[in-house]
This record gives C-alpha cells, sequence and structure tokens, in this order.
C-alpha cells in the first residue's frame, strides 16, 4: 500500500501529551497520518513540563537531554534546532552538613568522611567482595554486595527509602538488577578487543558528564512540538479526560472524554497509549476479566510534588541538583534551575530552587495544602543551612500522580498478564513510562512511540523490546529478521543506550559472539575422541594393506602407550579404542579450560561493566 493511500486510511487517536504521545503524533504527522491527542491536564509535556511562575521557569524533576538513538536526537534538532545549551554535569551528595561528589571521588570522601569511618568502609566492601550476600532476595543486598554494607547505609538507604517510600530490605533485589544495567556485554569486549579511539568511526560519544539542555527548560521542545503538531492535520486537546475506551472483539473502536459535563466520542483506525496502565484498563469498555481488573489494580506508582523556592541570593551551591541524604528532613533532591539555564531566572539576583518530595497519593503528605507545603519547604531549606528565612521571597507547588512506576515483587507478574490480554487488541499500542509501566528515560519514552508508528505504517516492531536487556553471549541470536531494525542493538538502560544503527549484527559482532560463546565440553570431547578414534582406525588399516618389513615403525611407537597396539586389524580397533578415550579426555578438558579462561576474560569485563553503570546509581534510583 502507498503512503498517499495509507495516510487516507489511518486516523491516530493519541491518549496522553508527554514526550511519547506527542512524538508519535509529531512522526504521524510527519508521514501525512492525521492525529488527535488527548491530555487531560491543561499543558503538554507530562512530567516533562516547564512550570512558569512570575518569570521563574522550574522542571518537575530536571530533565537533561542525552541519548545514543539517532532519530531521537535527529528529532530534538529539527525541532528546537539551536535552543539547546551544552551543560557540564555537577551534582553532589549532601549528608552530615557536608558536600560529597557523586561520582565518588576518593580524597572528597576520605577527608568527608574521616580516616576511620573510610577505613571501616573499605574493609567493609573487602569483607562484601569475599562473603557476599547470597542468595540476593532485596535491595540492600544487591547494593551491599557491590558497595559494602557500610557505605549503602551511609549514602544509598536514606535516599533510596525516601523515593521508594519502602524499606530497602523489602524492595526486591530483581528491581535493582532490572533498574540499574550498563552498555551491553557485547558492546564491552568489542571495545576491549579493539580498542577503538573515542574519535573513530562507530564510537559514540557519552554525555555522562555533560549534557544539552533546551534555553527554557524542557517544556519548549513539548510546546514547540505541538505547534508543528497543529500546524499539520491533526490536533492536541488539553483538558479533555479520557473516561470511556470502548472496544469489540479484537479492535478498539473509539474513546470518550469528558466535556461541559457530557461526553465527546472520537472514532479512530488505530490507538496509543500513554496513560498509567492501570487507569487504561480500568477505563475499558466492556469491563475485562477479573483477573485482569486485579492485575491491573496491584500496579503501584510513585507520587511526585515539587516546592519551587524563590529565594533573594544570586548564588546558594553550583550544582545542577543535589541528592539529600539527610534523614532530619523530607526533601529528597533538590534542583538549582539557575545552574541548569540563566535563562530559567527572570532577575539573575535571585535563584529558584526545586525541592522534590516523594509520596503516595493516599498519603497525608499528599493531602497537605500548598502553603504549608511551602512552610515546610522554607524550614527544610534553612535547616540544611542554604538559606535564612527573611531571603525566602516566594513559593509555588506543583503536584504530579503517577510519576514514577513501582517494580515491586508484584509488578512482573500482573504485567505479563495485562500484556497478554491486550496482545489480543490488535490496534492499540501502549508506549511510554507510564503507558508500558517501564521507568524509561525521555529518550526510551520517545523511540517506544516511534516503534508504534512505525507499525501503524506496516511494520511488526515489538515495542516492549526499548530498555530491555539482550544478553547476546547467552543465547547468541543472529537473526536477520526485519522486525530487528529498529533495535537490534538497544541493549540496556540509562544513561547507556547503545546506538540504533543496523539491520543485524556486524561480521565483528557475529565473530565475537562466536569466540566467546561457551563449548559444549561433552560434545567437543566426543569429537576429538572420535576423530582421533577414526584417524588411528584407518591409518592402521592403510599401513595394513602397504605392507613391507619396516612398515609403520612411527606408528609403532604407540605400543608404548597403547598396550596391545600392533598393526593388525585387532592393533586398529585397540588403537581406535584408546585415541576414543584419550581423545576424550583431552577435549574434556581442552573445553573446560577454554571455557575457564574466557569465563574470566567475561567476567572482568562485566565487573568494569557493572562498575560503569553503578557511577551513576543514585540516578537509576
Amino acid at each position: 500500500m502507498e503512503l498517499s493511500n495509507l495516510s487516507n486510511q489511518k486516523k491516530v487517536v493519541i491518549m496522553g501529551a508527554g514526550p511519547a504521545g506527542l512524538t508519535a503524533a509529531y512522526k504521524l504527522s510527519q508521514a501525512g497520518i492525521q492525529s488527535v491527542v488527548l491530555e487531560k491536564d491543561n499543558i503538554v509535556g507530562g512530567l516533562s513540563r516547564t512550570v512558569d511562575y512570575k518569570g521563574f521557569k522550574f522542571d518537575i524533576g530536571g530533565h537533561r537531554f542525552f541519548t545514543k538513538i539517532k532519530e531521537v536526537e535527529d528529532i530534538w534538532k529539527e525541532v528546537l534546532g539551536d535552543d539547546f545549551l551544552r551543560r557540564d554535569r555537577l551534582s553532589r551528595i549532601y549528608y552530615s552538613n557536608k558536600f560529597f561528589f557523586y561520582p565518588f571521588k576518593a580524597t572528597n570522601a576520605l577527608f568527608g568522611l574521616g580516616i576511620i569511618n573510610s577505613i571501616l568502609i573499605l574493609l567493609s566492601y573487602i569483607r562484601s567482595q569475599i562473603f557476599p550476600v547470597k542468595p540476593e532476595i532485596t535491595f540492600e543486598d544487591w547494593i551491599s554486595n557491590r558497595f559494602g554494607y557500610r557505605l549503602y547505609k551511609v549514602f544509598f538507604r536514606t535516599y533510596t527509602e525516601k523515593v521508594w517510600g519502602v524499606p530497602c530490605n523489602e524492595i526486591s533485589a530483581e528491581w535493582a538488577s532490572q533498574r540499574i544495567k550498563g552498555l551491553s556485554l557485547l558492546s564491552a569486549l568489542k571495545n576491549a578487543l579493539l580498542s577503538r579511539n573515542e574519535g573513530s568511526e562507530g564510537v559514540i560519544k557519552t554525555l555522562i558528564n555533560s549534557f544539552y539542555y533546551p534555553v527554557h527548560g524542557p517544556g519548549m521542545m513539548w510546546e514547540k512540538m505541538t505547534e508543528i503538531i497543529e500546524s499539520g492535520n491533526s490536533e492536541v486537546n488539553l483538558n479533555s479526560e479520557v473516561t470511556r475506551i470502548s472496544w469489540s472483539g479484537n479492535k478498539v473502536t473509539s474513546v470518550s472524554i469528558g466535556l461541559n459535563n457530557s461526553e465527546l466520542t472520537i472514532t479512530g483506525s488505530d490507538f496509543i497509549s500513554t496513560m498509567p496502565v492501570r487507569e487504561l484498563i480500568e477505563k475499558l469498555n466492556p469491563k475485562p476479566p477479573y483477573e485482569i481488573l486485579e492485575a491491573a489494580n496491584s500496579l503501584k506508582y510513585r507520587d511526585f510534588i515539587t516546592v519551587a523556592l524563590i529565594i533573594d541570593k544570586q548564588e546558594i551551591f553550583r550544582d545542577n541538583w543535589i541528592y539529600i541524604h539527610d534523614p532530619a528532613v523530607k526533601v529528597g533532591r533538590i534542583q538549582n534551575f539557575k545552574n541548569w539555564s540563566p535563562y530559567m531566572v527572570p532577575d539573575d539576583n535571585k535563584t529558584c530552587l526545586g525541592l522534590e518530595y516523594f509520596c503516595f497519593e493516599k498519603d497525608n503528605f499528599w493531602n497537605m495544602n500548598e502553603q504549608d507545603l511551602i512552610e515546610l519547604a522554607k524550614r527544610e531549606v534553612i535547616i540544611l543551612g542554604f538559606a535564612d528565612f527573611d531571603e525566602i521571597d516566594d513559593g509555588k507547588v506543583v503536584k504530579m500522580l503517577k510519576a514514577y512506576p513501582v517494580y515491586d515483587t508484584e509488578y512482573k507478574n500482573a504485567l505479563e498478564k495485562i500484556r497478554n490480554f491486550l496482545s489480543s487488541i490488535e490496534n492499540l499500542q501502549l508506549v511510554g513510562r507510564n503507558g508500558m509501566h517501564k521507568y524509561n528515560n525521555q529518550d526510551h519514552s520517545m523511540l517506544t512511540a516511534m516503534l508504534a508508528v512505525r507499525n501503524i505504517m506496516g511494520a511488526k516492531l515489538d515495542v516492549w523490546s526499548v530498555n530491555t536487556d539482550q544478553d547476546y553471549l547467552e543465547d547468541g541470536n543472529t537473526s536477520h529478521s526485519p522486525e530487528k531494525k529498529m533495535y537490534s542493538e538497544l541493549a540496556s538502560t540509562q544513561p547507556e543506550v547503545p546506538s540504533y544503527v543496523t539491520t543485524t549484527y556486524s561480521y565483528v559482532d557475529r565473530a565475537i559472539i562466536k569466540a566467546f560463546s561457551r563449548l559444549d565440553k561433552f560434545a567437543f570431547a566426543s569429537s576429538v575422541g572420535i576423530t582421533s578414534a577414526v584417524i588411528i582406525f584407518f591409518m592402521t588399516i592403510w599401513l595394513i594393506f602397504e605392507g613391507g618389513d619396516n612398515i609403520g615403525a612411527t606408528l609403532m611407537l604407540l605400543n608404548n602407550y597403547f598396550i596391545g597396539y600392533e598393526i593388525s586389524i585387532k592393533g586398529a580397533i585397540i588403537g581406535a579404542a584408546y585415541s576414543l578415550i584419550f581423545g576424550f579426555i583431552f577435549g574434556w578438558l581442552f573445553a573446560y579450560l577454554r571455557n575457564l579462561c574466557l569465563g574470566f576474560i567475561v567476567y572482568n569485563v562485566k565487573k568494569k561493566l557493572e562498575r560503569q553503570s553503578l557511577k551513576n546509581l543514585l540516578d537509576y534510583i
């Protein structure tokens, strides 16, 4: 089907105007396909919005723009062009009235914690390497095994429990292993073996220590994208909350939105949802089976409150943001938006701090009124020593429901049931962080939307493959199917996202996979043994037929090792039997040692990769 015919037949309804929903509408617009975006809020951008309060701009969490996905970067450049600033990252930990660099710097940590405490932390780390907690059941186990219990207690426990509202010994280790990953093992091995320079072709520079940021905040991106979408044959509707999603058989037929005490029904050929999975299931009409409703109801979310304080000080701290590991205050993280972009404040003599609080919707904290929250934030800024009471001019509160999907012990099974159920609905796709109940970065969320658009245009891509771990060396999968085009090298999470590059593995990739694949000891030993037996047997038979007085003098040396061996039919059988046994033993030992050596190499690469990823652990939490 030609694209022009396809665009005439399609109308896509998109639920949600966050990064994923707007990216879907943007790509559809480029393809000439009409879309209708429905957003229940009065502003676009979702969690990536920018709030403007009396000229002071602030984010809901602080959103860096970095990616290794070329198509995502291309969209950013298309939309905002040169309206980006390159910013050096500085983020520190505030603990015990001191600042600690993060990632850690040895001298800073040593002098900040004191020599005795530092020695105890080092001893705790050594102990964790010699006597790790096995099995790793909890998040506490997982972190302690990699940092030592003492460092975990000092730098990770308080912050993690603030963010998630659950004791670390009740968070599953699986959450940590899924959330905190490095580059693909294949990429690491390739870099280790080929030792390519950072500037060489195919090597992508990281933005871990720096990032891009729109001059007026991330909302600038989504507001501009909305303008582009609406300039085409599409529309973005704010204050349009979806109240019902009607479906029949294997298709969604329409969605309804509340409008002036009535409902407006919108039909379409395809539907994309970025709304929280729990809400999506609750709004299906007719209702799905009870077990699906129950599974959706078990999905949990962490809610988020930003209290922006306007402070009459030119400089408070140099960081873009700081992690607050002090249990004496409730705030988990503080953003300094002036240090993200100088254009975020209308007066350079003032500073706007964003104090971030994590809670649940039913908490008393969530239900505090705005003025009480501002007063709390003021007290905590004073306790932390960042400002005096008379320096705090004003404040603004923004609350975000369902900011972070929670990875608890129940979510995986529940999500699997929901995915299986929704897979039968052919014209509905789930994208984005809440849409998929996956703690994606902004670029990953955008990529899921881009894959969904390609599916609407006829592709068969697995949207759920984005931001999942692919262990190339375990399965050695080198499938050349077109379905892998968009994500063949999307190995694992953030911020180290492998580039979206090829339709299949390169020759080098396949060679490395083969070289590092495990040898089956029994199979290899059997093949060596059988080959040796066949060679000795037929060489002996050949010598028998060749004849002569001095025939087989060299081969007869085997008699010193193979008792009973001679140049005869009987000897051929005896030699073959010995060769089979010794060949099998040699082959098994060779395979064992070969696997052991390569396993040691892979283990070292994995540990290096893990350390590289753990450098940004707090960002992942």
